[in-house]
């Protein structure tokens, strides 16, 4: 199974200084490929110490000159806040730059303090992500940007470098609300399910997602990428520290980033999902919410990260998996630990579970399977 690593580039608490907190990231990144993963991830965040990571392609592009083999993903980049042209020609180049090891990761984006902060109106982000996917995923196979919609007006304009290779295969996009996933079917791309619900909901959803994906487009989608935060412990104790202390500090900034706790959702048109969300926080408490979202990512002894990631992936017939080792305001050498743990016990069993293929496509070949890229 394709195992990857994702790096979210945190800085919670102050304790590092940027440059300190982004270098020891940095240094996971460099060690991924020669340790085994099969990718690097990073999602897309701004103005914030949630995640410094504002240009995903140009980091991935820094990587891809570094290594070799492994594959380069965006998880994911936000389509409202940027001129949609220009996504598409930086992924063209990163494309070229790793000669195709490129997988694109795209959503809509739920922060509002970056909506704010690009001054994009986040009631639009749903018509502006579906406007904006559309033209990208089409211009990727034409190598033509070219668009008349609602909101999105381009004229016909080559990209170039032309695409090196289909995206068919490697394209997928993180979705939430039931909306969405029907959106995502409707572009023909594969779904990246992050932890943020209950399994059996997201179960669920899939089977729908793929029926929906049938009914559309007459063939089977790709099989999902599942992304987890990972805490792994030599012993059962130290693996309770994991969940108690860097998973719960992790789900404590999601809802404070994403203002999970916001009953103003309900106001903003695209977003209602979150505002029955933010109503069961109101509810509930926080607390108890931060405990749930850190339930949901995986945590044990090496032997139980393993079962539990497996036991995810067999729910959600996933085709791949990515681990985050970095998160909560762990301290520079628990989180490499943490790395070194996932990569010598963890990775090799999970990369020896069969599910039938890779991420990627051969230069040249379109499909929409998941298969080895090589």
């Amino acid at each position: 199974m394709h195992t990857g690593l994702t790096l979210v580039f945190q800085n919670l608490d102050g304790k590092l200084t940027d440059e300190e907190a982004f270098r020891h990231e940095l240094d996971l990144a460099l060690r991924a490929e020669g340790v085994g993963f099969d990718s690097v991830w990073t999602p897309e965040h701004h103005f914030t110490a949630y995640g410094m990571t504002p240009d995903v392609p140009q980091f991935l592009s820094w990587l891809a000159a570094k290594t070799s083999t492994i594959k380069l993903g965006t998880m994911v980049s936000v389509l409202p806040w940027q001129d949609p042209v220009r996504v598409a020609e930086g992924f063209c180049l990163l494309d070229h730059l790793s000669e195709g090891r490129a997988v694109v990761g795209i959503g809509r984006g739920l922060g509002r303090v970056e909506f704010d902060g690009f001054r994009v109106e986040m009631g639009q982000s749903r018509k502006l992500f579906a406007e904006y996917a559309e033209a990208i995923l089409n211009g990727f196979e034409s190598g033509v940007m070219e668009y008349d919609g609602e909101l999105y007006k381009q004229p016909a304009m080559e990209l170039r470098p032309a695409p090196y290779a289909s995206f068919r295969g490697r394209t997928f996009a993180s979705a939430v609300s039931p909306q969405s996933i029907d959106l995502m079917a409707s572009l023909e791309v594969g779904l990246m399910v992050i932890a943020q619900k209950p399994w059996d909901k997201a179960e669920a959803e899939m089977k729908a997602y793929r029926n929906r994906y049938l009914e559309i487009n007459g063939e089977e989608p790709a099989k999902p990428v599942l992304c987890v935060f990972v805490g792994v412990g030599e012993t059962e104790a130290e693996a309770q520290q994991m969940r108690d202390v860097y998973l719960k500090r992790y789900a404590e900034s999601t809802v404070q980033h994403y203002e999970f706790d916001n009953v103003g959702f309900s106001k903003i048109e695209g977003y209602e999902y979150y505002a029955g969300l933010s109503r069961n926080i109101e509810k509930h408490g926080v607390e108890g919410f931060c405990d749930f979202l850190a339930d949901l990512q995986v945590w044990g002894t090496p032997d139980q990260v393993v079962s539990r990631i497996l036991d995810y992936v067999e729910r959600l017939d996933a085709g791949a998996v990515l681990v985050a080792p970095s998160f909560g305001g762990m301290a520079p050498d628990v989180a490499r630990r943490n790395f070194e743990l996932l990569a010598s016990e963890v990775l090799p069993r999970l990369q020896a579970h069969n599910v039938g293929g890779d991420i990627g496509v051969r230069h040249g070949v379109e499909t929409r399977e998941l298969h080895t890229l090589s």
